[in-house]
């Protein structure tokens, strides 16, 4: 007989329980295992190595005013980041995007289009309010490391 349960917790932790007792052998994840880099903000990392996987947090544009220009700068720190972590964005896995106005997304792909060339990595875009007014983009991306 399936067990019922009352809540999403006592679920998942019957479900990580059940495939571990299955498991012919577990994997113990430490906090030696994960790198966190540039941590000089007291909310996050801008970039965490973890098995293999390069994740930066997400990035802005704050010098500059419009999308294209957000954009330009923010890859351009986005590149950074991932040659800082010893990677690089031929590696790139996935790509998140926030627009302030999703009316932006043909501006925002021409730059993006030109800067990723041939590394395309899976991609999502959507229209989200940002943390300040005169941001217009903010870009996350994960990488695989070299």
């Amino acid at each position: 007989a399936r067990p019922s349960f009352t809540n999403a917790r006592a679920l998942s932790k019957h479900a990580f329980s059940t495939h571990h007792a299955r498991s012919s052998s577990t994997t113990i994840m430490s906090a030696a295992n994960i790198q966190r880099l540039k941590g000089d903000d007291p909310r996050m990392s801008q970039i965490v190595i973890h098995n293999g996987v390069c994740y930066l947090s997400g990035q802005v544009g704050l010098t500059t005013t419009t999308v294209e220009e957000q954009t330009k700068e923010t890859l351009d720190k986005c590149e950074a980041l991932l040659l800082e972590a010893g990677t690089s964005k031929e590696n790139l896995l996935t790509c998140m995007v926030w627009l302030k106005d999703i009316s932006d997304a043909p501006a925002f792909n021409s730059v993006y289009n030109a800067w990723v060339e041939g590394a395309k990595p899976t991609r999502a875009c959507v229209q989200a309010p940002l943390a300040r007014e005169s941001l217009l983009v903010e870009v996350q991306f994960t990488a695989a490391m070299p």
